[in-house]
């Protein structure tokens, strides 16, 4: 139980930049919605997702190889972290300046003719996250939590800022509404027209400003390629190099190639780039889900490496997911039985509802996401990482044929499935492999129950409707109550003890 205490509580801490973080960014959303076009935030939407995956491309596994080897390896952690860090210094300003030299060619590949300076800039911030990359996965294996925290929350208060800066408080004074003596100044940098150039500014300077605080933070290192430590992390890191793309293509490339099938005609009055940015937008309101998940991820990667030479790790493992698996089905109830008034406060220009049915559909893609990080520890305890290159293709090879069959003719709808096809497919491939080469004692029965409990009662509160708005809210949060007796009639004897755990 204390091993759990220590999860849950670094969890919270990095739930603090992870989650509290990300909700700050989340709630830009409602700012792009109001201040900029469709086409626009189809543009963000478009731009951004080709950006989480160069992302995975940049780093290539190396994250979660450094982990493996500055802590289960017997080697010099100092000596891991000088390796990686030389080496991923080196591929990202070469990848970084390839991007930046072919930033008119691309524009013109992915429609933005004129525009090759937006994918210099991508190109800069591409380069930086790598560069700042294992720093930060230092912080995490040193169990820095806080401070790993506080300069993400640093960082994003700087991308919040400046984009309030040029989108916001520009506009206003542009316009007149605010201050019209600094007008004048406005004026020479602020244009109406733009958006997505103020959006990726905003992105790079706030990176950029990280880069000194984090090198007095870790400190110098001394650049060292030692093959002896290299080679070995490469071939454990290349597998999951191809895991990572399939994640990224399931999470993002719904909104990458949406604008690109989408036939012209099969939403009227809408272009395909601004029916990009509304589905990119409603995309956003999974984001509750997605958050936990990510926060999960990054406490629960070093927990699970050290604690997997424990004769009694598997249990704790089985206990770990039993209780996640609770956790987010509760929250994708909650999120999904109060759509009806979330959407419109998050999206707040006109035509964004019309894919708001989409967000329950999500909501259960991410909650296998979560299941698949907690399955796919198997193969990285046991270093039988090519098996994540196996589900991996699999994944992604459904996202794409599900996006192209799909989304021409259901839309936004054919886009979300995309989302729950691919991290269904892996959660289940990767819990028959799991339990073939390490066995693991799951409650799969249990926790498939609550699995599917949830997802009835979420579609029931979600398309409940009364003429009454309170009556509507008491019926649609009832599920919520519902559920959570549910729960503790299930497991009375486990919460019997956690809480007589937390009185000690």
């Amino acid at each position: 139980m204390s091993q759990l205490k220590k999860l849950a509580g670094q969890t919270a801490v990095y739930g603090i930049s992870s989650i509290l973080g990300k909700v700050i960014n989340f709630f830009l959303i409602p700012i792009y919605t109001a201040y900029l076009p469709k086409e626009d935030v189809g543009a963000f939407t478009n731009i951004y997702a080709a950006i989480a995956f160069l992302n995975i491309i940049f780093t290539y596994g190396m994250e979660t190889s450094y982990f493996r080897f500055s802590t289960g390896k017997g080697l010099d952690p100092n000596r891991v972290f000088s390796n990686v860090q030389s080496l991923i210094l080196t591929t990202s300003l070469s990848l970084g300046a390839l991007l930046f030299l072919s930033a008119d060619y691309i524009a013109n590949l992915m429609d933005y003719p004129g525009q090759g300076y937006l994918f210099q800039w991508v190109a800069l911030i591409l380069t930086i996250d790598a560069v700042l990359a294992i720093p930060f996965a230092k912080l995490r294996a040193e169990n820095r939590a806080l401070t790993f925290a506080l300069i993400k929350l640093f960082n994003i208060g700087l991308n919040v800022g400046f984009n309030l800066l040029l989108i916001v408080f520009s506009y206003h004074v542009f316009t007149g509404d605010l201050l019209p003596q600094l007008q004048p100044v406005v004026a020479k940098y602020y244009s109406p027209d733009k958006g997505i150039e103020y959006i990726l500014l905003a992105n790079l300077l706030a990176n950029a400003l990280v880069v000194p605080l984090m090198l007095f933070i870790i400190g110098r290192f001394r650049l060292r390629f030692e093959k002896e430590i290299l080679q070995p992390m490469w071939h454990y890191a290349v597998p999951l190099l191809f895991m990572g793309l399939a994640g990224v293509t399931n999470e993002v490339f719904s909104r990458l190639l949406f604008e690109y099938v989408l036939p012209d005609d099969l939403y009227p009055h809408l272009s395909p780039r601004e029916a990009g940015g509304i589905f990119g937008a409603t995309f956003k309101l999974a984001i509750f889900m997605n958050l936990i998940i990510q926060a999960f991820k990054f406490a629960a990667e070093p927990f699970f490496f050290n604690q997997s030479q424990d004769k009694n790790s598997p249990a704790l493992f089985a206990k770990v997911m039993h209780w996640f698996v609770i956790f987010c089905t509760t929250l994708m109830i909650a999120v999904a039985v109060n759509l009806n008034w979330i959407g419109p406060m998050i999206l707040r220009g006109e035509g964004y509802m019309i894919a708001l049915d989409i967000v329950p559909v999500l909501l259960v893609g991410y909650l296998f996401l979560g299941i698949y990080y907690n399955l796919s520890i198997w193969f990285k305890l046991t270093d039988q990482t090519k098996y994540s290159f196996y589900i991996t293709m699999l994944g992604a090879i459904i996202t794409v044929l599900v996006i192209v069959l799909a989304v021409p003719v259901l839309g936004f709808m054919g886009g979300a499935l995309s989302t729950l096809a691919c991290y269904l497919s892996m959660t289940v491939v990767c819990y028959y492999f799991g339990q073939k080469y390490y066995p693991i004692p799951y409650q799969t029965g249990r926790d498939l129950t609550y699995i599917v409990v949830a997802i009835i009662l979420s579609y029931a509160g979600f398309y409940l409707s009364f003429d009454n708005f309170i009556l509507t809210f008491l019926a649609q949060n009832s599920f919520i109550l519902l559920f959570l007796v549910m729960v503790a009639l299930l497991e009375k004897k486990e919460l019997y003890l956690i809480v007589k755990n937390l009185k000690k």
